[in-house]
Order: C-alpha cells, then sequence, then structure tokens
C-alpha cells in the first residue's frame, strides 16, 4: 500500500516521526510539502520528499495563498508524487491539496485529515474565521477520515455544534516519543541532587511568551531557588530576539536546537519538565497534548503543567507530575515547601508509570496500519493522468 502524506513542514520533526511509523508498518511513503527554514533533504525516514516552496512562521495569508495555489495545479504535483492508495493530510491547507488532488484519479484515493492542532484562526469570531471553518467542513465532507494526537480536539471542537452533521470516524494516536529499539535503561538522573536549586527544564517548540516570563522573572529572582535550562526552536515571531532574553539571566540557560537521540541525557539532567504553554490559551493549548510530555515522561522527567488542561487531566489520571493552578504565583511557593522527599515520591512515580503511554512501538504503528489498511476498500488506485509517467496499477 501506498501513501501520499501532505505537510504543512518538510523540517518538523513530527513529521520525520510520523514517517517513521508509516515505514515501520510497512507502507511505501513520498511526501510533499512546503518548509520552513533550510531547504528540505531529498528524502526524510525512507520516504521520498517533493517541495512545494517555502513558507515561514507567523504569515497566514503568505501560507494560505501558497496553498490554495498548490491546490490548483496539483496535476504537476501528482505527477511528482505518482499513484497513492491513500493521502494522508496534516493540517487544513494540506487538506485542501489532498481533496483537490483526488481528481486526478478514476478511483479517488481515501482522504485522511490529519489534526496535530487547531490553530487559533479556525477559532476567531470574525469573517476570516466563519470562511476557515465553512471551508474545513467542505473539505471535511470530502475526506474519509479524521486522525487526532488528543481527544480533546474531538470533543471541545470537531464535536461542537459547529460540526452538527459530522458523520466522519475518528481516532486518535496520541504523539508519542517513537522508540522502535530497546533503550539502555541506566537511570541517568540518579546522579541529580533531589534539592534546591531544582532544575527546570523547557524542551521542544518553545513559542509561549508567558511562560518564558514565569521562568525568567523566577530565576532572576531566585537563583538559589531555580534554575532553567532551555533547549528547542523558539519561534521569533513571538519572542523577537529570543537569545538577549534569555542571556541577562544567569540561572536560564538555551543551549539551541536538539535531536532525538539527545532526550535521555537532555531530560536525565533536569528535576522538573516545564509542559505548560499559554500560547493559544482557552483554545489549542488548553486541548493539545503536548511532545514533550511523551519525551519527558520515556525519560523519568516529573513534569509541571496546568491542572485545568488536558494535559492535566492526562496527568492526573496517571497520578504524575506537578499540577498548578497559577504558575506565577504557585511554582515558587511549591518548589519552597518542596522537600528531597518529595521530590523522591514524584519520581518514584514517574519511574513507575507505564511505558507504553509515553512510548509508540511496533504496536503503535501496526493499529496505524490497520486503521489506514481499512480506508482503502480496493485494490487499484488509478491515476487518470496517464502522462505522469506511473503504471496504472499502484
Amino acid at each position: 500500500m501506498r501513501i501520499a502524506y501532505f505537510v504543512h513542514d518538510l523540517n518538523d520533526a513530527a513529521v520525520a516521526r510520523r514517517l517513521l511509523m508509516l515505514k515501520t508498518a510497512g507502507f511505501e511513503t513520498v511526501v510533499a510539502g512546503f518548509w520552513r527554514g533550510a531547504k528540505p533533504a531529498l528524502e526524510i525516514a525512507g520516504a521520498r520528499t517533493v517541495p512545494l516552496g517555502r513558507t515561514y512562521d507567523a504569515r497566514l495569508a503568505h501560507r494560505s495563498f501558497a496553498a490554495a495555489f498548490q491546490a490548483l495545479i496539483t496535476r504537476g504535483v501528482m505527477r511528482k508524487v505518482g499513484p497513492a492508495h491513500l493521502f494522508l493530510a496534516r493540517n487544513l491547507e494540506m487538506l485542501a491539496i489532498a481533496v483537490a488532488a483526488k481528481r486526478h484519479f478514476r478511483v479517488p484515493p481515501a482522504v485522511v485529515y490529519e489534526v496535530l492542532d487547531i490553530h487559533r484562526s479556525l477559532l476567531s469570531s470574525g469573517l476570516t474565521g466563519k470562511a476557515l471553518r465553512l471551508l474545513e467542513r467542505v473539505l471535511m465532507d470530502r475526506s474519509d477520515f479524521l486522525l487526532t494526537s488528543s481527544p480533546a480536539f474531538l470533543y471541545a471542537y470537531f464535536e461542537s455544534p459547529q460540526f452538527p452533521d459530522r458523520r466522519l470516524p475518528a481516532a486518535v494516536i496520541e504523539n508519542k516519543f517513537l522508540q522502535l529499539q530497546p533503550r539502555d535503561q541506566t537511570d541517568e538522573d540518579a546522579q541529580l541532587a533531589p534539592g534546591p536549586p531544582w532544575r527546570i527544564g523547557w524542551f521542544g517548540m518553545i513559542r509561549c511568551a508567558r511562560s518564558l516570563d514565569i521562568l525568567r522573572d523566577l530565576a532572576r529572582r531566585r537563583p538559589d531557588l531555580i534554575q532553567v535550562e532551555i533547549r528547542g526552536r523558539p519561534a521569533q515571531s513571538v519572542f523577537g530576539n529570543f537569545e538577549d532574553r534569555v542571556r541577562d539571566v544567569p540561572s536560564l540557560s538555551f543551549g539551541g536546537p536538539y535531536a532525538p537521540a539527545d532526550t535521555q541525557w537532555l531530560y536525565g539532567s533536569v528535576h522538573f519538565n516545564w509542559a505548560i504553554d499559554y500560547f493559544e490559551e482557552g483554545a489549542n493549548s488548553e486541548w493539545l497534548l503536548p511532545n514533550r510530555i511523551y519525551e519527558g515522561g520515556s525519560c523519568n522527567a516529573v513534569p509541571i503543567a496546568l491542572r485545568r488542561t488536558e494535559t492535566g487531566r492526562w496527568l492526573k489520571s496517571l497520578d504524575l507530575g506537578v499540577l498548578l493552578q497559577d504558575p506565577a504565583s504557585d511554582l515558587e511557593t511549591f518548589l519552597e515547601k518542596l522537600t528531597p522527599a518529595d521530590f523522591e515520591t514524584l519520581k518514584s512515580a514517574a519511574r513507575h508509570a507505564p511505558r507504553s503511554v509515553f512510548i509508540a512501538d511496533q504496536s503503535d504503528c501496526d493499529r496505524m496500519a490497520t486503521i489506514l489498511e481499512k480506508l482503502v476498500k480496493r485494490p487499484q488506485r488509478v491515476p487518470l493522468n496517464d502522462r505522469a509517467g506511473h503504471s496504472a496499477r499502484c
């Protein structure tokens, strides 16, 4: 079975993770999409790439125009992509391209809408928001399945009144930390003394200005109580010159991006994993289950989260982590009262949590394969464009 994966950013680490899952599940995959930053590689996780052009953070109009243009010229795109049994489209703009591309197939491929975030523009009460929601409903009517990474996306958005007639079947596949080979179980956090200054790690996609303000203020005032290590890719559209804001606080440090292979020692070097995000407060930030809870959980880091969010509910169901109501006022008090014995209790809970809640393995890949294979009801997908240079049989 051959899958064409349409993505918003070929350089997104989550895209590579999904491609590796598809490869492990036994699918042949080609990935077509835009990119941000450096030009993408010719191949990602064994999948051939079809670059569609460069886009930029915080430039929705530009991205929308680029997606609309590609939707108009999908015949040329499909010449490069080739035949496919199924289209997997990540985010709304890529769903528009995938649905448009269906018209070049005599027997259209199944289309899966993959949602890992709900963009704030979709929740706007203005004309733009209404138009985007209408477009989403129209495109979903032409799709076959909805794949999300958090149950809150279903009950808070897709099952809301704005989708009164939604009949699209759906499944939740959490964006777990993918680990296909046994990892050295050496507990690298054993040498980290359980006491102040407490080390907090904020790793991954760095896009929350309020989190930076909270951590920066406390680190500046109380270097005896807290040290903060930040690693990942800051959203410059949010912070401007991020490094300047970090440089003047000695107990706050930024070490740049990191690779998946770095996660074990990175999370092992901190007491707590910062899993709080106000970037889209009241909406996407309340609903998502961020990558860092899986990365950190796989390395026994103790998470800190907001009690009221889906992340907080998820952690509470597992009796894990520290749940705060208002970190700006609660974090300092919590750390002042925290004893080494209290921390060891939190750490023990993290160590003894089931690995399967954090780590995706072969069984998760097989589950995805089962879902996708059921959507492909016919053995052949025949492209109408014989000039594409591909066999009619897929």
